[in-house]
């Protein structure tokens, strides 16, 4: 039996491995609401052209919206033979309304149907994630701002570094969260182009309105090339990219939480909303939401991967490879966006051991960098002798067991003569990151000038983000 979709080019059927292969509604039914509201735009445009009549424009309109409502209560029957998305509702409509659906696909093919749909859904995501982005941004700013003077090891090569504070490292992820949302942002304008009326790849001879339909649909312009309308998918790539460097970041801060929480480190405490216990050893809470943030992560980056393998060999116009554009997107931004949730709420709940932070910010004599810095400051040594005189000071004060701040003055005056007692105001771990003013610097004066410059920028995205939704 003929596929009644594809008309009378074939006598026979698919076989049935072709027909497993080839179906995509297992995974394009969720763009059930985008492609009806695109059906919705297209039939209205060829009504307002005159390519179809009002009365039958209304009819399809109508049924349209009797599909999504059966789709959306549960009722609709989905069917594997029918392929995709566009078939099943189209065959839908059919029953509902008749012959004069058979009209509804006129100048339009699926290859910009589909174009079209997926754009649609890829920015409805885009939407969503940045929001998502924006409320972890809110917890770790309102996290930060708590702990400005918090003093923490700053690290490298995870050595100890120079002291830092925990509101100060929180406040990295959030720039380097605000970068996400901003590529997220940029993806989102550029794929803001309407496919629709590209049609199969050459365009089509109707006297159709691109730019209404366009409108309708919220895009900012019709795609000025129709085999680049149909054929390309770097609106996906770009968006599993910028998902791929923010899957990223957040697998960063995830391992950082997994060593904060250790005994070893100790640093914080996660809720029990965001632990786990042992089977076998009733002490043990596991950071598991964090360790999943960090594993899933392979998830996002491995999509990106995917879709690049799928599209690197394609000649234009359109080829059934780019099926496999969908189900590897879909999985990311899910998986994205349920990391963020799962961020979001352990930054919420955890809870900073300070002692602990502030006895391993001394460790590993972290204000080794000051003293060379004052010995450049006030004794006006060259920057190099200063750190080779340091040098040697740390070494005695290993050497003793000696933390800096505790080795007597007399001890580094046999290095250098010109240390005064002086050098202690910067010696403490307390005292080194107050010194730190430069601007973007962890002193805690600029911690909570900053958290306060990134609470107000937020608070602002956020009701600009509402303000939009009830547009909507």
């Amino acid at each position: 039996m003929s596929n009644a979709m594809w008309g009378g080019r074939f006598a026979e059927g698919p076989d049935a491995v072709l027909e497993a292969i080839n179906a995509s509604i297992d995974f394009d039914r969720r763009f059930y609401a985008q492609d009806i509201a695109g059906s919705k735009a297209h039939v209205a445009m060829l009504a307002a052209t005159g390519i179809v009549s009002k009365a039958d424009a209304a009819a399809i309109t109508k049924g349209l919206d009797e599909v999504l409502a059966e789709i959306e209560s549960g009722e609709f029957t989905f069917s594997r033979a029918l392929e995709d998305i566009h078939m099943n509702v189209e065959s839908r409509l059919a029953e509902i309304v008749g012959p004069a659906a058979g009209r509804l696909h006129t100048a339009r093919s699926r290859n910009d149907q589909v174009a079209t749909d997926f754009r649609l859904f890829v920015r409805d995501a885009l939407d969503a994630l940045g929001a998502s982005l924006l409320r972890l941004q809110q917890a770790l700013v309102d996290k930060a701002a708590e702990n400005a003077a918090s003093v923490m090891p700053g690290f490298t090569h995870l050595q100890s570094a120079q002291p830092v504070t925990f509101g100060h490292h929180l406040l990295a992820y959030v720039e380097m969260i605000g970068r996400d949302r901003g590529r997220l942002s940029d993806a989102r304008r550029r794929l803001n182009e309407c496919p629709l009326g590209s049609a199969a790849l050459a365009g089509t001879s109707f006297p159709i309105d691109r730019e209404m339909t366009a409108r309708a649909l919220g895009f900012d312009r019709p795609t000025a090339n129709s085999l680049d309308a149909v054929a390309d998918r770097d609106f996906a790539l770009e968006t599993l990219s910028a998902a791929a460097i923010c899957a990223g970041h957040l697998s960063r801060f995830a391992e950082e939480i997994v060593l904060w929480s250790t005994p070893q480190f100790g640093f914080i405490r996660l809720s029990d909303r965001f632990s786990t216990g042992s089977s076998i050893m009733p002490q043990k809470r596991n950071p598991d939401a964090a360790e999943l943030v960090r594993g899933k992560s392979g998830r996002v980056i491995g999509a990106l991967v995917g879709l690049m393998t799928v599209m690197k060999g394609l000649p234009l116009a359109y080829s059934k490879d780019m099926q496999e554009d969908k189900e590897g997107l879909f999985d990311a931004l899910d998986t994205l966006d349920l990391c963020i949730a799962a961020t979001t709420g352990m930054v919420a709940d955890m809870v900073p051991n300070l002692a602990a932070m502030k006895r391993s910010a001394g460790a590993g004599y972290a204000t080794a960098t000051d003293l060379a810095d004052w010995l450049v400051r006030v004794v006006g040594m060259p920057f190099r002798e200063a750190h080779h005189v340091t040098g040697r000071i740390v070494a005695k004060a290993s050497e003793a067991k000696l933390p800096l701040e505790k080795l007597p003055l007399e001890a580094m005056q046999e290095i250098e003569p010109r240390i005064t007692a002086d050098v202690a105001g910067v010696l403490g771990v307390v005292n080194s990151v107050k010194s730190r003013t430069s601007y973007g610097g962890a002193a805690p004066a600029n911690v909570r000038r900053q958290a306060a410059r990134w609470r107000k920028a937020l608070a602002k995205q956020a009701a600009a983000l509402e303000k939009s939704a009830a547009a909507v």
